[in-house]
């Protein structure tokens, strides 16, 4: 048995790894957009089989509305939610005050201890 070494310079081997992301982000592209174009629709289509569920047209859906729901209700919901909304930000003043605190020294906060030499 004869034995070739395989001499693949670095740029090759690049072009290699470009081609090969290239191909796969391509292809995840196009089966997305092919799964979105055909098999959603044949997926609800299915769906609608096995439910056996009649879609419902905008004209046939029944609006029912409250006759004891007034304008003066919706007015106060909507002042409710505002000063509800208003009250979670506190309105704090600008002023940063800083002062230095003096710590004493303490060797469980000293930092030359828990520096290791290693050679």
């Amino acid at each position: 048995m004869i034995h070739i070494p395989l001499v693949v310079d670095q740029i090759s081997e690049g072009y290699v790894i470009l081609i090969t992301g290239l191909i796969i982000v391509f292809s995840a592209l196009l089966t997305l957009s092919l799964f979105f174009k055909y098999g959603l629709p044949l997926m609800l289509y299915v769906y609608k089989i096995i439910t056996k569920r009649k879609d419902k047209k905008m004209s046939e859906i029944k609006v029912e509305s409250d006759k004891n729901f007034t304008g003066e209700i919706a007015a106060a919901i909507g002042a409710a939610v505002h000063m509800y909304l208003d009250q979670q930000h506190d309105h704090e003043s600008a002023i940063l005050t800083i002062k230095q605190v003096k710590k004493p020294y303490s060797p469980w906060s000293s930092k030359i201890y828990g520096t290791q030499n290693r050679l």
